[in-house]
């Protein structure tokens, strides 16, 4: 018998849209200046929900995927990389395993981010712990999950804190693939 949780969850509705070094806000561009110069596949991209525009920058930098987001005025709102569930402590990862397996029927992690999400801290700290990859106590894991549900399988992005303690989830709605021509 399959037992199926609803948990209350907010819908994503991000799009991303490629652009130009130039679109991007200058003062992101000067944060992240030092931390360019040994990247590799550099990307600019403008994401929009609706409600809010962001700009994110993706690259490689010693064998880690990085995504660095900010707002539309460049303000740092949070640094992510693409770990493995090794990468997490123990105790943190049986919190975040149970809570996946308590409330998801047949759940396949598809990724899972280590964040640093800009707070207090100055923003030159937050990415001096992010590309030191210090397991501070206000960073976040943020797990892209599949799951079987009413209507086939869905897809949430769960967020959970530095302990494994859950702190919200979003249905992720399928990306738009209006760019692809046939």
């Amino acid at each position: 018998m399959v037992c199926y949780t609803t948990c209350h969850s907010q819908e994503k509705k991000e799009r991303e849209q490629r652009i130009e070094k130039q679109d991007f806000p200058t003062k992101a561009l000067d944060l992240l200046a030092p931390y360019l110069k040994d990247a590799k596949r550099i990307r600019y991209y403008r994401e929009s929900d609706g409600d809010k525009t962001s700009f994110e920058s993706k690259f490689k930098r010693n064998r880690l995927l990085f995504s660095i987001e900010f707002d539309a005025s460049g303000i740092l709102e949070d640094v992510e990389f693409i770990i493995k569930k090794v990468d997490i402590p123990n105790d943190s990862w049986n919190r975040i395993n149970n809570h996946i397996e308590a409330t998801y029927a047949s759940p396949r992690i598809k990724k899972i981010q280590q964040q640093y999400p800009s707070k207090k801290d100055s923003q030159e700290q937050i990415l001096h712990d992010a590309f030191q990859n210090l397991l501070v106590p206000y960073i976040n894991y943020e797990l892209i999950v599949t799951c079987k549900g009413e209507n086939g399988f869905e897809e949430y992005e769960l967020l959970f804190d530095s302990r494994g303690y859950f702190l919200k989830a979003r249905k992720s709605l399928p990306q738009k693939y209006d760019h692809v021509l046939y």
